[in-house]
């Protein structure tokens, strides 16, 4: 702007053009190269005013237009999931490939429930007790009891004194973050104690206690409840079947399933390694799991030694006199095994699966720890099926480099693989076959075949003597197990037996109504 105001001979050659400049920006030039000094003077000065109003309004405008970018940048930051993530790429670097990349390996959000809001009545915390779903089952029946009881249950703590001395933490099984975030519409679950209470467990002022087996929902109502408003925090050290089974409100029952199939999910390096051996399976064909317990702690507990020699009954008998929480010391194997009350041997399901009908060709994967009695023991079974695998077979040592010496981790992964199988058939009943069995049943009941061992082990005693042909034989076992597939079926009620009558985890039949919708909050 400052060429207008140059003043003297030296302007002369350059006035056509100024002019021309001015006109081109669409003002009236009076005057000529002739007139007097004056009327250029007085022309310029009524260019220069609007020129300096127009580049101030334009300074403006750009002072404007950049205080919105920022602004909507700000907004993009804090707004951007929702708002802004459809709008040029000045927002979210879209033109940039490293950016494409990371997008694509985003989580989807989950959308929380909202948060439900109540007096607090204390705390509750819970030490687990037992294998993996043993403590399974026993999380979910404790969030339901904090739930009815209005408290704060703090994450719980896993055995790590049992006989598999499992060092892992719940964090180290369960993805934790989807545990309290899924169920906080339900009641609230802290990772700890808040400090001042802490501190106070620390000293020894909590309330402990092993709550009474099979109790209804009105017993820690009645019991529990006063203990924790007394104490503010109350320790449950033993929680393996604490809760009845039947007899509950429907809001509790259906709690216990929403916890079970939806908030306790595997950390995602266990369901990765999970999915890996189920698609291996799978490029081979239709697989069945086998869940064989016929590991040492199973036979020394339960005193079951058909088919053991001297030395591993011997073995056994001592493995069982060792741990005092075994209370049962002196037993007849052969009496139980009559009753149905021991593991089939790897010997017996053989003939049962031929029995059935199984093809010899199929995959059968050997959902279990080490068999007791190794090869010898397997032989029958593997000269039958030759198509035996297990997940150290599967996959390279490094891959479970880090879940060994870790049971309840390695048992999470034959956990994933028995819900995807095609047909699932457990040796005996205990809390992972129970367990596996309803979650199946509330997958679509999905086949699964449980032994009656009372029936078989009498058929195949009749069989080995001769009194049974082959074909008498395996048409009474397919009959015995034709309304044994995992189908629909009420649960059977013994009461003031509990521990005979059905178990609530085995058909949670209170939940298998919603399998074609999700699992939704209880009742206020």
């Amino acid at each position: 702007m400052l060429k207008w105001l140059r003043k003297g001979s030296d302007r002369k050659d350059d006035d056509h053009c100024d002019n021309e400049e001015i006109e081109m920006m669409g003002f009236n030039v009076l005057g000529n190269d002739n007139g007097s000094g004056s009327e250029v003077v007085k022309s310029k000065r009524l260019i220069i005013r609007p020129r300096i109003k127009v580049w101030i309004a334009r300074g403006i405008t750009s002072v404007i237009l950049w205080t919105c970018v920022v602004q909507l940048m700000a907004l993009g930051e804090l707004w951007g999931p929702r708002l802004l993530k459809g709008i040029p790429y000045c927002f979210n670097h879209l033109d940039s490939p490293k950016a494409v990349v990371s997008k694509a390996y985003v989580p989807p959000k989950v959308v929380l429930p909202f948060k439900r809001i109540y007096k607090n009545n204390g705390y509750l915390m819970v030490s687990c007790n037992g294998g993996l779903n043993q403590m399974r089952a026993a999380i979910c029946d404790m969030v339901a009891i904090a739930r009815h009881l209005n408290a704060t249950l703090i994450v719980p703590e896993l055995d790590k004194t049992s006989f598999w001395a499992d060092p892992s933490e719940f964090q180290d099984i369960f993805n934790v973050d989807n545990f309290i975030a899924s169920l906080r519409d339900e009641v609230r679950i802290l990772k700890q104690l808040p400090p001042n209470l802490k501190r106070r467990v620390e000293l020894g002022l909590s309330y402990t206690l092993s709550p009474i087996s099979w109790s209804h929902i009105s017993y820690y109502e009645n019991q529990i409840l006063p203990l924790l408003l007394k104490h503010k925090v109350v320790h449950l050290n033993r929680t393996d079947a604490r809760l009845a089974n039947n007899g509950l409100p429907p809001e509790i029952q259906k709690l216990r399933c929403r916890v079970n199939f939806n908030a306790l999910r595997f950390t995602s390096q266990i369901e990765e390694l999970g999915r890996r051996i189920v698609r291996i399976l799978r490029e081979n064909g239709p697989f069945l799991v086998l869940h064989l317990r016929y590991e040492m702690d199973m036979l020394a507990f339960s005193g079951c030694t058909h088919g053991c020699d001297s030395r591993e009954v011997e073995e056994l008998t001592r493995m069982r006199y060792a741990y005092p929480w075994w209370k049962e010391k002196i037993i007849n194997s052969e009496l139980k095994r009559q009753d149905g009350l021991c593991p089939l041997t790897p010997e017996e399901i053989a003939r049962i699966l031929t029995a059935l009908g199984v093809d010899q060709s199929v995959q059968i994967y050997i959902a279990a720890g080490e068999i007791y009695g190794g090869g010898r023991r397997m032989a029958s079974l593997l000269s039958a099926f030759p198509n035996l695998v297990r997940k150290e077979t599967l996959l390279e040592p490094s891959d479970l480099m880090y879940f060994q010496n870790h049971s309840s981790q390695m048992a999470a992964l034959d956990y994933l693989v028995s819900l995807e199988s095609d047909m699932f058939i457990p040796t005996y009943d205990g809390n992972m076959a129970k367990v596996v069995e309803g979650h199946r049943r509330f997958l679509g009941f999905r086949k699964t075949i449980i032994p009656d061992r009372r029936l078989l082990v009498r058929l195949i005693d009749r069989y080995t003597n001769g009194s049974l042909s082959w074909d008498e034989f395996s048409l009474l076992v397919k009959k015995s197990h034709f309304n044994r597939m995992g189908n629909p079926k009420r649960r059977v009620t013994i009461l003031d037996r509990p521990k005979e009558e059905d178990y609530f985890y085995a058909n949670p039949e209170e939940c298998l109504q919603l399998l074609d919708e999700p699992l939704r909050r209880t009742t206020s």
